[in-house]
C-alpha cells in the first residue's frame, strides 16, 4: 500500500494587493505565543512550551476548576464560603478578606478576576480541594490541567504565589484561555469588567489591571500577572469582526512595556493577516484509484469548509497543498468514509489538515473484475521483471 497519491499542488488565491513577504513580529517578551482562534492557526511561537513562573496568570486555572464546580452543581453563585486564616494571610493584590467572614461565590469569581485576589483563590481552593487544602486544591488542578492538554503545567498554589514548583508554559496558558471561552460563556463576560468594587472601605484595589480593555479594540479577556520573577505578563483575548486571537505574553520588565506589547500584538495579528476561503464543504479535491471495485477510482471531497489565514496584501500567492491517503483504497469504499486528508501549507504559516471523505459508494467488484484485477497485476509484475534483467 502506498501512502502518499499526489505528492503536491497548489490553491491560487485571488488577493488584492501587491506581493509582500510576511515579516515576522519581534516581540519583546521573554516568552510569548499568539493563536488566532477562529482558525486555529498559530501566529507567534517564542519559547513558548517552556515552562516558566505564570504568576497570577495561573488563576485563569482556578477560575476553570471553579467555572466546573458551578456547572455541576457542587458550587452555587449566591452560596457564601468562610474566610480562613490561611486565606487572609496572602499579602499583594487581594480583596481584603477576613477570617472568619462570609463571601458569596459570585463576588470571589469577580474578585480573581478583576481584582486579582489572592486571597479569593485561597477561599475557592479550600472549598474545592479533595482534602481541604489549598496544596490539595493545586495537586488537584496539575492532574486537571494534563486532562485538558496542558502538558507543561504545575501547581503549588491557587493564586500563582512565587514557588519553584508553580510552572507553566505559554501555550498551555493559550490552551487554558481558549477553555474558558469555549466552555464557560456564561462566564467570560466577567472578564471585560473593568472595575469591582467589593468594600467601599478598601477602595484601592478596584480596577481591572488588562491594560487593553479601554482602547476600543475589541479585547475582552482574561489575566494579568507580575511577580519580580516572572516580569510582567498577561493572557489576552480580543475579537474584531469574525476574529479572535488569544496570546500570553510573559517576561516584560514594566507595567508599560506589557501594554505596549499586548497593544502591538494584537495590531499585528489583526492587520497583517485576512481569513481566506480555500475550500466549501463537499468540494471535490482529488481522485483515488481503487482496488477491486466496481468502479476503478472514487473522487475525494473535503469534509467541511476550511477558512484559513494568509497574509495580507498579496497577490496570486500560492498555498501548498498536498494529498495524502493509502493507495489503492479497498474496496468497498461508502460515501462519507474518511479516507484521507489535506494538508494545507499556507506560505509562513503553520500547516493545516482538512479530512477527506469519499464523494461516492463504489462497492466491491464481480468476478470479472476480479480476474481482470489480477491479470492486470501479473502483467505489471512480468513487464517489471523483464525491464529488471534487461
Amino acid at each position: 500500500m502506498l501512502r502518499a497519491a499526489f505528492s503536491s499542488f497548489v490553491f491560487g488565491l485571488a488577493l488584492a494587493g501587491q506581493s509582500l513577504s510576511l515579516a515576522a513580529f519581534e516581540t519583546q517578551a521573554t516568552s510569548a505565543f499568539v493563536l488566532d482562534y477562529t482558525t486555529g492557526t498559530v501566529l507567534l511561537s517564542k519559547d513558548a512550551d517552556v515552562p516558566l513562573p505564570p504568576a497570577s496568570m495561573s488563576k485563569l486555572m482556578t477560575l476553570y476548576v471553579a467555572f466546573e464546580a458551578v456547572r455541576d452543581g457542587r458550587l452555587k453563585l449566591d452560596e457564601e464560603l468562610r474566610v480562613s486564616e490561611h486565606a487572609m494571610s496572602y499579602t499583594g493584590s487581594t480583596m481584603f478578606l477576613q477570617a472568619g467572614e462570609r463571601v458569596k461565590v459570585e463576588d470571589l469569581l469577580r474578585g480573581i478576576i478583576v481584582l486579582s485576589g489572592n486571597d479569593a483563590c485561597a477561599v475557592i481552593a479550600e472549598a474545592l480541594s479533595p482534602d481541604g487544602t489549598e496544596a490539595g486544591f493545586a495537586r488537584f488542578m496539575t492532574e486537571r490541567a494534563k486532562a485538558l492538554g496542558m502538558t507543561h503545567s504545575t501547581f503549588a498554589n491557587a493564586n500563582g504565589w512565587p514557588d519553584p514548583r508553580h510552572r507553566m508554559s505559554m501555550r498551555d496558558l493559550a490552551i487554558l484561555g481558549t477553555k474558558v471561552i469555549e466552555d464557560f460563556p456564561e462566564f467570560y463576560a466577567m472578564f471585560a469588567e473593568k472595575e469591582f468594587l467589593f468594600d467601599k472601605k478598601e477602595s484601592q484595589n478596584r480596577f481591572n489591571r488588562n491594560p487593553l480593555l479601554g482602547l476600543g479594540i475589541g479585547a475582552d479577556g482574561l489575566k494579568t500577572g507580575h511577580t519580580k520573577e516572572a516580569g510582567y505578563g498577561l493572557v489576552g483575548s480580543v475579537k474584531q469582526g469574525a476574529r479572535r486571537i488569544v496570546f500570553v505574553i510573559s517576561g516584560l520588565q514594566t507595567e508599560q512595556a506589557r501594554a505596549r506589547e499586548a497593544e502591538a500584538i494584537t495590531n499585528w495579528a489583526f492587520r497583517q493577516f485576512t481569513t481566506a476561503q480555500l475550500l466549501e464543504e463537499g468540494q471535490i479535491v482529488a481522485e483515488a484509484e481503487v482496488w477491486m471495485g466496481e468502479q476503478a477510482t472514487v473522487q475525494l471531497s473535503a469534509a467541511k469548509a476550511l477558512n484559513t489565514l494568509v497574509p495580507t496584501g498579496t497577490t496570486d500567492r500560492k498555498v501548498e497543498a498536498e494529498v495524502i491517503y493509502d493507495s489503492p483504497l479497498k474496496a468497498p469504499v461508502m460515501a462519507g468514509d474518511q479516507v484521507g486528508k489535506l494538508i494545507i501549507r499556507p506560505e509562513g504559516l503553520a500547516a493545516t489538515e482538512v479530512p477527506l471523505i469519499a464523494a461516492q459508494t463504489v462497492e466491491q467488484g464481480g468476478v470479472m473484475v476480479r480476474l481482470k484485477t489480477a491479470s492486470q497485476r501479473v502483467v505489471k509484475k512480468l513487464m517489471a521483471e523483464a525491464e529488471g534483467a534487461l
